[in-house]
């Protein structure tokens, strides 16, 4: 699978779901969640509501989706979005740390790319066993951001890496956002505390090829991507930081020039998909 995925514009998988959902992914969400007809399913983070558009092309009857999202704009596009689809879909505003809904009223809850950047991973968990009714089932995506892997032709390839991950520590640490990037393989321990036995744990490749120079716009979005983060976190260690790293990018690019056609980018990380199951209410 090839996709736009980028370690030189952003530290997460932040847009995966923009750039990597896909049919089968999908089909892997139905398999897992097994929706029924008159069940409630729950996306924590839904986004722009791709997964409910996902969700409701494979029309399942009388399954109600519910989507919540920490920010108003997003959580608005979403309900246009289902609705341009002529899908019934409840979206709500709030945060993953305190789901603003009952306990146990969920027949299913999933959530992809988004405890990536909670501070409180453990939290967040423990909201999501608390919405979900006993014996159902709980599906969570995350990437390993700290096994990313960037390989490059060239030498200022690793040395703009280096530059990135630097500047972009910097600018969580400014901003008090700084998550574990570890978050993928460690969420079937996280789901045994919160009281949910993990059943399953899938890998999903991620990765981005580019063979020859990388045309012009690639070089504008990364540096576009520093500019924009500089101004959302304005230290002094960010702005020395982004003063390497798009010296570090310049260099990159020329050396990439000059390779041409021998000129190789390889980028590769990994989703898991982990899979639990809330006990049975004990009688």
């Amino acid at each position: 699978m090839t996709t736009g995925i980028d370690v030189l514009t952003a530290p997460t998988l932040k847009h995966v779901r923009d750039e990597w959902w896909d049919d089968t992914f999908t089909e892997f969400l139905a398999e897992t969640l097994r929706p029924r007809p008159g069940n409630r399913i729950l996306d924590v983070g839904c986004g722009q509501g791709e997964a409910e558009v996902s969700i409701g092309r494979l029309q399942i009857s009388q399954v109600r989706l519910v989507g919540v999202d920490l920010e108003p704009a997003k959580a608005a596009e979403a309900l246009r979005e289902t609705r341009s689809h002529n899908q019934r879909v409840s979206i709500a505003v709030g945060d993953a740390c305190r789901l603003p809904f009952r306990s146990g009223v969920f027949d299913a809850t999933f959530c992809v790319a988004v405890l990536q950047l909670v501070s409180n991973v453990s939290d967040a968990i423990a909201e999501i066993a608390r919405v979900t009714a006993p014996a159902s089932r709980v599906v969570i995506v995350e990437p390993d951001n700290a096994a990313r892997y960037l390989y490059s032709s060239v030498p200022a390839g690793a040395v703009a890496l280096a530059a990135a991950t630097r500047f972009f520590t910097a600018v969580a640490d400014a901003r008090e956002r700084a998550t574990h990037p570890a978050v993928g393989p460690r969420v079937p321990s996280l789901l045994a505390f919160a009281g949910i036995e993990a059943v399953d744990v899938r890998m999903f490749p991620v990765t981005s090829v580019q063979l020859g120079v990388p045309p012009e716009d690639v070089w504008t979005r990364r540096r576009a991507r520093v500019e924009e983060a500089v101004a959302g976190a304005t230290t002094d260690r960010v702005r020395d930081a982004a003063v390497v790293f798009l010296a570090a990018l310049d260099a990159y690019r020329t050396e990439a020039a000059e390779a041409n056609t021998a000129f190789v980018e390889i980028q590769n990380t990994m989703l898991f998909a982990t899979v639990g199951q809330k006990p049975a209410a004990r009688r």
